[in-house]
């Protein structure tokens, strides 16, 4: 298929399958988005994402992936995402914006509330999971505010999403149910994050260094 035919095509695409809900009043007249344009921005403000991939945003909203970038190119040239090493940051100009919430539909369940061990580093820990993938898993994005820091993640087919919330020791990991409503499906998902905590705490144990004193026997973890 030539590129042409291939632009045709996704046009054909965008303006066949309406990903979402619009509700775009309240745009500022400066601004000239399309209704999909204000689909992306009102999921990405909802979320509160601060850095998202184009890979988890394209299995979120299920668009196709040259509409996606067409859209975030669009959103990058008015200042509203910047791309970088990690992916997509927001700006503070989406705040500006004024946009309508679009998703109050979708249900979202508690899977687990836990604490984090009292050694165990959340910084070091939101470093070692954001970006990875792991089992039914593929990374979407981070938001930070005064609730704490939550990494959120998509299942391969977009179905589900999982949201792990830190605030200081306590972990909260919720589901919400997009287009696939199997609470068993989520519960492993989450239980796939745990596996991967645990290995974290582990192997994080295993690196810390060890004091030694003089000759003796005696040893002490630092």
């Amino acid at each position: 298929m030539g590129n042409i035919q291939k632009q045709l095509f996704a046009q054909a695409l965008e303006s066949m399958i309406p990903v979402l809900n619009v509700n775009w009043q309240g745009l500022p007249v400066s601004y000239s988005f399309s209704e999909r344009d204000t689909d992306i921005l009102s999921l990405i403000e909802e979320e509160g994402l601060t850095l998202f991939t184009f890979d988890g945003l394209k299995r979120r909203t299920g668009l196709h992936p040259e509409t996606l970038s067409r859209i975030l190119s669009r959103l990058e040239e008015e200042g509203i995402v910047k791309k970088g090493p990690e992916g997509y940051t927001v700006t503070p100009k989406i705040t500006k914006l004024k946009l309508n919430q679009t998703h109050l539909d979708e249900r979202t369940s508690t899977l687990l509330q836990t604490f984090l061990p009292s050694d165990m580093m959340p910084p070091q820990l939101i470093a070692e999971l954001r970006g990875k993938w792991f089992g039914l898993l593929r990374w979407l994005g981070i938001s930070e505010n005064s609730q704490g820091v939550t990494l959120k993640w998509v299942t391969e087919d977009g179905g589900i999403q999982i949201a792990a919330n830190i605030q200081g020791t306590a972990l909260n990991i919720e589901a919400k149910f997009l287009t696939n409503n199997n609470l068993n499906l989520a519960l492993k998902a989450a239980y796939q994050l745990m596996a991967n905590i645990g290995k974290h705490y582990q192997s994080s144990k295993l690196a810390r260094p060890v004091a030694y004193y003089g000759n003796s026997s005696f040893t002490m973890s630092a």
